[in-house]
């Protein structure tokens, strides 16, 4: 952006604080007769009774998901966009690396036909697919939950083993290592390969790079945001091959080169020089 740019960027900037100060004031004159604005009342970690949610400081919580009340999440793990992990009546213990994604709901059980109290419990580096309901049941390190199951109470998923999208878990029913599961109700259909048990701890991997993308995104200020807004509008609709033609050479500002190169361990975006 260039000095013109930036100036009239500023400018604008500082007619809007203007009109929300002149907003506030008006606000003021009208006394009890303005317009009240309803907030919304969401909150991303929430307590419930006593109980308050315990979260690794580099865990991914997405502004749209919610975590109430006894909730354990252990580092590196990610909880995704509308997520809900509700410890109220008893405890969500989740381990490190684990993805949840998107729209998966999280619930335990106080009790139960069979008189049983169950947490639901989540290892290390389990992948959760988008929309799944996971209720009062143990889900065991390096394990797969396909999109869309159903896993009920007592369920225990034992390491490597893999629920199938959709698939309904019935109570107390044990997945055993390496086999894969899915129908309604859930039953044995096959053995895990070699290659599909590798690729379980590889999506936790790309699961835990991909949230810190995600993470330095909504991390960033209203300024940095519309500041990007108006360098990619500078910079589109270019011609790479007609200003080859030209021997114009335009350089893409660092701002604007997303971070893909994330490594195990590294929280800074490799960013080209």
């Amino acid at each position: 952006m260039g000095t013109l740019g930036k100036a009239i960027y500023t400018v604008g900037f500082w007619i809007r604080e203007t009109g929300q100060a002149m907003d506030r004031l008006g606000s003021r004159l009208q006394g009890s007769y303005y317009f009240h604005e309803q907030l919304s009342r969401h909150r991303t970690l929430m307590n419930i009774f006593d109980k308050a949610p315990s979260v690794s400081k580099d865990v991914f919580v997405a502004p749209s998901a919610s975590i109430i009340g006894d909730v354990q999440i252990g580092r590196a793990s990610s909880i995704w966009y509308g997520c809900v992990l509700r410890g109220d009546v008893n405890h969500i213990s989740v381990g490190s690396g684990t993805n949840i994604q998107d729209n998966c709901l999280v619930h335990v059980a106080k009790t139960n036909l069979k008189g049983k109290v169950l947490p639901t419990i989540i290892g290390d580096n389990v992948t959760v697919g988008h929309s799944a309901v996971l209720h009062g049941c143990t889900v065991e390190d390096e394990s797969f939950v396909g999109m869309g199951a159903t896993l009920l109470d007592g369920v225990v998923v034992e390491k490597h083993g893999m629920v199938a999208a959709g698939a309904l878990v019935r109570q107390d029913t044990r997945i055993p290592s390496g086999e894969v599961w899915g129908g309604n109700p859930a039953k044995f259909l096959r053995k895990l390969t070699e290659e599909e048990i590798a690729f379980i701890s590889k999506s936790a991997t790309n699961y835990s790079n991909l949230a810190q993308v995600h993470a330095a995104e909504n991390a960033k200020s209203f300024e940095e945001i519309e500041f990007e807004k108006a360098l990619r509008k500078k910079h589109a609709h270019k011609d790479e091959e007609y200003d080859s033609m030209l021997g114009v050479v335009r350089e893409v500002p660092q701002e604007l080169i997303l971070p893909d190169n994330i490594l195990p361990g590294d929280k800074t975006p490799k960013v080209a020089a």
